[in-house]
């Protein structure tokens, strides 16, 4: 193999520049030219393509979002559209392909393995929901974006005697909100996977306000519905001030955490060492801190689980 490409894919996440450049300097270091495709599986399509350099990729480790920028593509879901990403990979010469995203993401690679072109999946997102993997690029930098915010509002919280319902990211998996409400001491913590009963919250509330406790923080992932909605209900039960903070899209920016870039340049190292031993079709992930590899369609049809330990914990220490 002489040349491969890469590209990120759906949404960005802390650490995706830095698995770039391991990907660009390993393929280097073993004689083999890396070519970077601009938006995604869009790009490849429009022929958005460039040589990478190892200058390409300098000071770029620290950075958050993506050097080589994302974007959906929904024509790439067509028949149509991936053998016109299959020209563009003929015509440029690319023998392999390394794309860094999500589940969405990893679609598109198996189809294109499917059709002759070995791809490998890096897991990039700051949800953490991809199965495979205990650890996914961005969660930890997303983790302590939310934790600060957190304490900030906690600060706010005790001084003005209220209940703060915090509405944090992770689409339909409840992994940032857990981890963060365990971290910061939140009395109650709303996952997707666990269907708490309402009414446990109330009982909560009034028994710290019974005791003479004046503020609450509650962490609702956004996969649970709204902040705002959940705060009236809230409000319409205790009769508590209640306030709401969305963390939005802060969450997905900033300059990665250590592990990130960690994490992230062994993930983008490994994937190209499975290339050059013409592997295909796989993703690559972190385990008990070893790195492995998964076929992309195992992946694909698995389904992530929360730690419920961790979800157990968190109630055990807010009682």
């Amino acid at each position: 193999m002489k040349k491969i490409g890469v590209l990120t894919s759906g949404g960005d996440a802390p650490g995706m520049n830095a698995a770039i450049r391991a990907v660009v300097r390993k393929a280097i270091y073993h004689d083999i030219e890396v070519y970077g495709i601009q938006h995604g599986y869009q790009g490849l399509i429009d022929g958005a393509i460039e040589k990478l350099e190892l200058g390409s990729v300098g000071d770029i480790i620290q950075r958050g979002g993506t050097k080589l920028y994302s974007a959906r593509c929904e024509e790439f879901k067509t028949a149509e559209g991936q053998q016109k990403g299959i020209d563009q990979l003929q015509k440029n010469g690319i023998e392999g392909l390394i794309v860094i995203g999500g589940d969405g993401t990893f679609m598109g690679a198996k189809k294109l393995t499917e059709q002759g072109y070995p791809c490998i999946g890096v897991p990039g997102t700051i949800d953490n929901d991809i199965p495979g993997t205990d650890f996914t690029i961005g969660f930890d930098t997303a983790l302590n974006t939310i934790i600060d915010a957190i304490d900030k509002i906690r600060d706010t919280a005790t001084s003005h005697e209220r209940t703060y319902v915090i509405e944090v990211m992770g689409r339909d998996a409840g992994d940032l909100a857990l981890w963060a409400g365990l971290a910061d001491g939140a009395e109650s913590i709303l996952i997707p996977e666990v269907k708490d009963d309402f009414d446990d919250v109330i009982d909560r509330l009034k028994r710290g306000h019974d005791r003479g406790k004046k503020h609450s923080i509650i962490i609702l992932a956004e996969g649970m519905g709204s902040g705002f909605e959940f705060s009236k209900k809230i409000k319409e039960a205790t009769d508590l001030e209640t306030r709401v903070t969305v963390l939005g899209h802060t969450q997905r920016g900033g300059s990665p955490s250590a592990a990130d870039r960690v994490l992230a340049s062994r993930l983008g190292a490994y994937a190209v060492d499975l290339l050059i031993a013409g592997k295909a079709g796989r993703m690559v992930g972190i385990e008990k801190n070893e790195l492995v590899d998964h076929d992309i369609l195992e992946i694909l049809n698995a389904k992530h689980s929360v730690d419920l330990g961790l979800y157990r914990l968190s109630k055990e220490l807010s009682i």
